[in-house]
Formats: structure tokens, sequence, C-alpha cells
């Protein structure tokens, strides 16, 4: 009973793709149309060409996702989270050295204490 119910979600799931297509290049035509067109002269578009803007707009901005770049988060995280604290250290070390400043030592109540008690 539940694998008949997913196989009609499945089938509708195209009717979901070509609607928000239609829906996104009507959007695009529908904005092209009525704020660049008066604000700047551009020439009025039509449904087709709004739909080519979006592809051209995915293609440049944002590519096809190829190879699983996204998946997982950004790779410094996972490398991060499976450091141990001294290479986190060393790593923070060689990343200031490479930024060409230095933090200076940080001053807590410890510091403190340890400086006036050795004197």
């Amino acid at each position: 009973m539940m694998r008949n119910r997913n196989k009609k979600w499945m089938a509708f799931i195209p009717v979901l793709i070509i609607a928000a297509v239609f829906g996104f290049g009507w959007l695009v035509m529908f904005l092209w149309n009525t704020a660049l067109v008066p604000a700047t002269g551009f020439h009025v578009i039509t449904f087709w060409q709004a739909i080519g803007i979006l592809l051209l707009s995915k293609i440049l901005f944002s590519g096809f996702g190829g190879k699983g770049k996204h998946r997982g988060g950004p790779a410094w995280k996972q490398n991060w989270s499976t450091m141990t604290d001294e290479e986190k250290a060393r790593f923070k070390q060689e990343w200031w050295k490479r930024c060409g400043r230095y933090p200076e030592e940080k001053v807590t109540t410890t510091n403190v204490e340890n400086k006036q008690g050795v004197e």
C-alpha cells in the first residue's frame, strides 16, 4: 500500500518540475518587463527569452553541481573535525604566520597570577 502511494507522488514530480520552470520563466519575464523596461529602456522580452535568461544565470552562477561538491558541507569543516588538538594548534600557528602577523599572548587571570607568584 505504501509503495503504491509513493509511485503516485513520483509520477507527480515531473509535473511539478515543469510547472516550476514555467512559473519562474513567467516571473522573470514579468519582473524584466515591468521593472527594467521603464527604468532603463531595455527591450521587452518574451517568455522563451526569460527561460533562456534563467538557464544562462543557472550556468553562470551555480553550475550544474557536478562531482558532488555540495554534499557533506565544505571540505575544510570535515578536515577540521578530524584533526587532533595538536594538529589544530599547528594549523592555527601556520595560518597566523602566513597572514603576516602573530597574535599576542592573551592575558588571562591565570597568566597574571603565575607572573605575580614568580616575581
